[in-house]
């Protein structure tokens, strides 16, 4: 099971929807996933033959803004993906897993949701207040300072995985990226924010900014000539440290990683590094996996 797109996925697209998309017009959308639109107005009508000003982020949903103060929002959430390419042949039925079709001067951009759970949403709104209003209100880790990130951490005292993953909390860290984020900072992921000092919250946010940034980096350079197909947008890629590693080696240690797994959510870490070699049990986590961990909603 793959999991929802992060900031550093965003950006990836962001940065593709730049170079293809944005400056061009619209000339053609269509939704055809029965459940993919949640607004009634504006029209979508009221779209086409408008320029796409600017594409941004809001977390891990990515606005597409037009000319008159028009805005659609996109969350992929788990199983949601942009495509890129030549428009279709609308003679041609497009395949089960295409939920939108948008058609650009310099091509068309489709939205999948390969899964039989259809919960990709596109919103259409007027203004950016609207946009605004659609976000789960976390901070931005690249944008905080270390005052903000302290107190935003510790508002509630329960474990980093949460508060990490919590999207009122902190805007587009998910399950892979706070894994990787915990594995840098040499933190447990059922630590609570209660307890945590200065100097170790210090080196969570700086963990935070290095993983973040350095992922986005790393993505952005390897699709630089070419738009990232629906594979290439992973929550499991071969050069993490512990995401997705359960049972192989620690990239930073060699130690075996180890999870705590609630339902179809896992969460992934070095002992050596992280726990001070302590295996975390989940029968002996009951509390916290009931109470203060992270499930599989995605916001």
């Amino acid at each position: 099971m793959d999991e929802v797109p992060e900031l550093p996925d965003i950006e990836l697209y962001l940065a593709s929807l730049r170079r293809t998309v944005e400056g061009q017009a619209l000339e053609r959308i269509r939704v055809l996933g029965p459940s993919v639109l949640r607004s009634v107005e504006p029209d979508l009508d009221a779209f086409v033959g408008r320029t796409l000003e600017h594409v941004s982020r809001r977390g891990k949903r990515i606005v597409f803004s037009f000319a008159g103060d028009l805005h659609l929002v996109i969350h992929l959430m788990i199983a949601g993906r942009l495509r890129f390419g030549p428009p279709r042949d609308v003679r041609k039925r497009p395949g089960p897993i295409v939920q939108a079709e948008c058609v650009f001067t310099s091509g068309m951009l489709t939205l999948t949701e390969a899964s039989t759970e259809k919960r990709a949403t596109i919103t259409a709104v007027i203004g950016m207040s609207s946009v605004e209003a659609l976000d789960p209100g976390g901070i931005d880790p690249l944008e905080c300072d270390r005052s903000a990130f302290a107190a935003a951490l510790r508002k509630e005292n329960r474990t980093l995985k949460r508060a990490l993953t919590d999207p009122a909390t902190f805007s587009g860290i998910g399950n892979a990226y706070s894994d990787e984020i915990l594995c840098v900072a040499r933190l447990s992921p059922a630590t609570l924010t209660s307890r945590l000092d200065e100097a170790s919250c210090d080196r969570l946010r700086e963990a935070t900014r290095t993983t973040l940034l350095e992922w986005t980096r790393r993505l952005v350079a390897e699709f630089a000539d070419r738009f990232p197909g629906p594979g290439d947008v992973t929550a499991f890629r071969p050069d993490f440290l512990v995401h997705g590693k359960f049972g192989k080696p620690c990239g930073v240690c060699g130690t075996r990683v180890e999870r705590i797994v609630r339902g179809a959510h896992e969460t992934n870490y070095c002992p050596r590094c992280q726990t001070g070699g302590k295996i975390l049990a989940d029968r002996s986590l009951s509390r916290l996996l009931k109470d203060d961990w992270p499930g599989i909603e995605a916001r």
